[in-house]
């Protein structure tokens, strides 16, 4: 199979320093939506995500509970896993950057960018966010605090480490950036991107102290200094797909289409696009940048304690509905916007529930198929579809929020279409003009059916079974919430 029909993606690797939250799920849901709608396509696809399970957030969480920093990893990273069942995740592969094999690609990738001149030693002082993992200049900082992370003292930090050469690199990423123009999307994050590199890059610590932060991987050849976090998460999307050892894997799905959030924008798009080159590897594909979910004007986030867990969602609606994790699905694909920040709250998702699912997708189903079960004889014969041009133009520009758009317009037509010529009706006056009616409503609820899959898998296989055993749902697909 050509490269050009297998596609690599990945969402970027949560901290396991507390539960999933929305934000998180939101990215895995939308890579999973493009895993499934390039599977539908022809193309053979590996959904790569995983957790990032070292750096001082996890050493310092881990220390106030009193516990091994392993021990507590496991069990975060076991809810982050549970994700793909909750969400129903078509997931290929889930890496822990604690993991045998990925410690192993880190420590070779640090030596392949030692090779190539671009670590060295110093010692410096700097102002640190923990919880950013990141270095932050005066510009960054919002009265004396990171605007992340107000609640966090920003900390003075004064020690030697193993720097990067990100100076090194200001040209050959404009380079890349200019030759690549669709690299990260969208475009006004990609302008972010460029900004930053041309006002000139910094060199940056890539190493610490073993016996200040323990809980890292070992630096080759220095055993008191463990890889700065972000240097060493990176590298599992290589790591993930066999690289170094197995290089046949790596080449047959390198280079990979990536998710993240747009506080990781400089981290993906810069700071790890230089590694690779000094790695001498081919630069990422793709880099698909999200906005923030806020809740009632502010940014959701575990440090701000506004945060809506996806299991308790999922939980408040599975004695409505035998898809509950549709919901979840559907209101983060749907109501939030592909680029931009958009607003959660747990009353704005039981209000898309009600007029989207229950009175939208829902009432269409049982409104088509009782028809169907009382009137035709048996089940429609079904053809192959077409793709649906309007959905694929926005895929192609990852604006998964559009693409659904596009399904429920049809599915607004239809409902439209029942009102407008009323088979129920035409049925009573002429029976083989009432059945052709009914029958096209059937095929056009299909067509729906297949498009709505990427998005809503488990209710849209209900639909297609429905159809396909020409029956009424034996309960409601979305019943009334109390």
């Amino acid at each position: 199979m050509a490269n050009n029909e297998r596609v690599y993606i990945t969402t970027t690797l949560p901290y396991v320093n507390a539960d999933p939250h929305v934000g998180f799920a939101m990215e895995i849901i939308r890579a999973d939506v493009l895993a499934r709608y390039y599977r539908s396509s022809g193309k053979e696809a590996f959904f790569n995500t995983g957790t990032d399970e070292h750096g001082a957030k996890i050493h310092e969480a881990a220390t106030k509970e009193g516990i091994d920093a392993q021990a507590y990893t496991d069990r975060y990273a076991a809810r982050f896993r549970d994700l793909k069942g909750l969400l129903g995740l078509s997931v290929d592969n889930f890496v822990r950057t604690t993991d045998a094999h990925h410690v192993m690609s880190a420590q070779e990738f640090w030596k392949r960018c030692a090779a190539s001149g671009d670590i060295y030693k110093k010692l410096y002082r700097v102002k640190y966010c923990v919880g950013c993992e990141l270095e932050k200049t005066d510009s960054e900082l919002v009265n004396g605090r990171c605007s992340i992370h107000p609640n966090r003292e920003i900390e003075i930090r004064e020690e030697e480490n193993y720097f990067f050469k990100f100076s090194n690199y200001t040209k050959p990423l404009l380079e890349l950036y200019a030759t690549h123009p669709d690299l990260v999307i969208p475009s006004f994050r990609f302008n972010e991107t460029k900004a930053f590199v041309a006002r000139g890059l910094e060199d940056f610590s890539i190493s610490r102290l073993r016996r200040k932060m323990p809980w890292g991987v070992t630096v080759p050849g220095d055993d008191e200094h463990v890889m700065y976090v972000w240097f060493d998460a990176l590298v599992n999307y290589i790591s993930a797909i066999g690289w170094p050892d197995d290089m046949d894997r790596f080449e047959k799905w390198w280079p990979v289409i990536q998710y993240c959030g747009k506080d990781n924008n400089r981290q993906q798009s810069a700071m790890w696009q230089a590694m690779l080159m000094s790695a001498k590897l081919p630069p990422s594909k793709h880099i698909v940048i999200n906005g923030f979910i806020m809740s009632g004007g502010q940014k959701m986030s575990k440090s701000l304690g506004n945060v809506i867990n996806p299991f308790d969602v999922v939980a408040s609606f599975k004695d409505v509905t035998p898809f509950p994790e549709d919901v979840l699905r559907f209101v983060l694909l749907h109501d939030i916007s592909s680029f931009e920040d958009g607003d959660l709250t747990l009353e704005s998702i039981k209000a898309s529930y009600a007029s989207n699912l229950q009175n939208g997708i829902g009432n269409l189903v049982s409104r088509i198929m009782k028809m169907a079960t009382t009137h035709l004889d048996g089940p429609v014969e079904l053809h192959e579809l077409d793709h649906h041009n309007a959905i694929d133009d926005a895929f192609n520009v990852f604006d998964i929020k559009r693409a659904l758009e596009c399904v429920m317009g049809a599915a607004s037509e239809l409902d439209a279409y029942i009102q407008e010529t009323a088979p129920f009706k035409v049925i009573k006056v002429n029976v083989e003009d009432g059945e052709v009616l009914i029958v096209e409503m059937v095929e056009r609820l299909y067509r729906i059916a297949i498009l709505l899959e990427p998005f809503l898998p488990r209710t849209a296989k209900e639909i297609q079974r429905l159809i396909h055993e020409n029956k009424m749902p034996e309960t409601p697909l979305f019943g009334r919430l109390p």
